[in-house]
């Protein structure tokens, strides 16, 4: 029904559709590709995050964050498989997001509660190791995703189209299929050397393929002068 209402609405007008994901493009021109301009458009970051220095905590302590709404599928698998290694383990697993669903939190999960960016930029990405989401859910590029890397953290991830849009397993960051496989990444990047080999990889992609807002107003006010030109013709 929806489909139907959007091709309606289209049909008689210039038309851009603007996914922040180019996962998402094929999906779209098969559905509006004849009647649409279907263009990848990265958001932009806010240039405070690339200017942030980290500096990896060298108490014995590992500390990690994930940054998420609770819900089930925005959870995902990080309670199942991170349990073998984040319960009675030297490193700390800390929660940060809207209780969305109500749903028991193991103990050894730090939950905070909702964050500002500013606290995370400030106070948290600094120290941390990196930031872990195991999501089921359907995403598009998580933001937070995106400014962890501008900020130089390398991050660990499940294998969902939108992780794997932006994440190059091994030089970016850590793709994981499986509960060992997050065990691997973990101690992976809780070398000094690597972890920082890979934020500065993340931060260089992101700077490279997203920029900052402006460089997306750019490609907004582009588009709108193609979309300008064709319709004179």
């Amino acid at each position: 029904m929806v489909r139907s209402l959007l091709r309606r609405s289209f049909k008689h007008r210039r038309v851009a559709i603007c996914p922040n994901a180019d996962w998402m493009v094929p999906i779209l021109n098969d559905a509006f590709g004849d009647i649409a301009k279907v263009c990848f458009v990265p958001f932009g970051i806010e240039p405070s995050w690339y200017e942030m220095h980290r500096s990896i905590s060298r108490t014995v302590d590992k500390d990690w964050l994930c940054v998420t709404r609770l819900t089930r599928d925005k959870i995902g698998t990080l309670f199942e498989w991170g349990a073998p290694f984040f319960s009675g383990a030297k490193r700390s697993l800390h929660l940060f997001g809207p209780m969305q669903e109500e749903m028991p939190l193991p103990d050894w999960v730090h939950y905070h509660g909702p964050v500002t960016p500013e606290v995370l930029r400030d106070e948290w990405f600094p120290r941390v190791h990196g930031l872990i989401t195991l999501s089921q859910h359907s995403e598009g590029r998580p933001q937070v995703m995106l400014e962890a890397m501008a900020a130089g953290l390398p991050i660990i991830a499940s294998d969902l189209p939108a992780h794997v849009d932006i994440i190059q397993h091994g030089l970016n960051g850590m793709i994981c299929k499986g509960p060992a496989e997050v065990g691997t990444a973990l101690e992976t990047l809780e070398d000094g050397m690597v972890n920082r080999r890979m934020g500065e990889q993340g931060r260089a992609w992101v700077s490279r393929e997203i920029g900052t807002w402006d460089d997306c107003a750019g490609r907004y006010a582009n588009l709108y002068h193609e979309l300008l030109c064709e319709s004179r013709i």
